[in-house]
Formats: C-alpha cells, sequence, structure tokens
C-alpha cells in the first residue's frame, strides 16, 4: 500500500501524541498529513451573543490545542495541511478522510475521556465501523 496522505485527528491527549510521532514516522519524506481537531458544535438555536462566545470559546481552545501539534509537524519538517471543523467527532473524521482523500488514518486509542470505552476509546471504535479507509490505533 503506498501512503501519499495520512489523516491524523487529535485532542491534545497523551495517545493523540503518541498518534502524531507515528504519523511523523509513516509519512517520512514522501507524505503529507493531514491534521484535524474537530471542536464542539455550536447548538443550533443558542442565539446571539452566546452563540458567537461560545464559538469564539470553542476555537480559542482548538486553537491551543493544534498549536501544540503545529510545532511537533513543524519540527519535523512534515508537509501538513490543518483544519478544525465542528460537529460528531467520529462522524467528521470518517468525511474528512473521505473529502481530503486520505489513504490512512492514524489515530490514539482512547482520547481524552478514557472513561467513554471499557478497551477502546468510544470515538476510534466508532471511526472503525464507519470508515472504509486503513485506521492505524496507536497505544
Amino acid at each position: 500500500m503506498k501512503i501519499s496522505r495520512i489523516l491524523l485527528p487529535v485532542d491534545g491527549s497523551r495517545l493523540s501524541d503518541a498518534a502524531a510521532d507515528m504519523a511523523v514516522e509513516l509519512a517520512g519524506d514522501s507524505a503529507s498529513i493531514v491534521l484535524l481537531h474537530v471542536r464542539r458544535a455550536v447548538p443550533i438555536g443558542l442565539g446571539q451573543p452566546n452563540a458567537s462566545e461560545l464559538l469564539e470559546h470553542l476555537l480559542k481552545g482548538a486553537e491551543g490545542v493544534m498549536a501544540h501539534y503545529r510545532a511537533i509537524l513543524a519540527n519535523a519538517k512534515a508537509d501538513f495541511l490543518e483544519l478544525v471543523i465542528g460537529g460528531d467527532v467520529a462522524e467528521v473524521i470518517t468525511n474528512v478522510a473521505d473529502v481530503e482523500k486520505c489513504d490512512i488514518i492514524v489515530i490514539g486509542s482512547k482520547g481524552k475521556s478514557d472513561l467513554e470505552g471499557l478497551f477502546l476509546g468510544s470515538v476510534t471504535h466508532k471511526v472503525l465501523q464507519t470508515t472504509d479507509k486503513p485506521v492505524l490505533v496507536v497505544k
């Protein structure tokens, strides 16, 4: 399998850090990385100014997460594109993998909310069930 594009979904967890290291290693000099952070969606009907304030708060948090991984990828001299998208995490990951024509998804086995899944994080489990792409789960 020739890998030219890797999807790296991150949430700031220790296992996302491990997935980032693995994606950099897998990419080498030939593949690009799509760095993705999925933020919470802003509820419809929240009203103004609440919706704008919540969106600003969520984007600020996303920027903090992305800055960490941007530094890792830049230090590794990796070719990457970064995306921050709101929505259902597993659904967004699956859709971005398709839209960006990624060859593989490299994801941590559990994210920040480790308690959601006993042995495998619920987001990772859902991605495994919904994508037709190969998924490398990093522990």
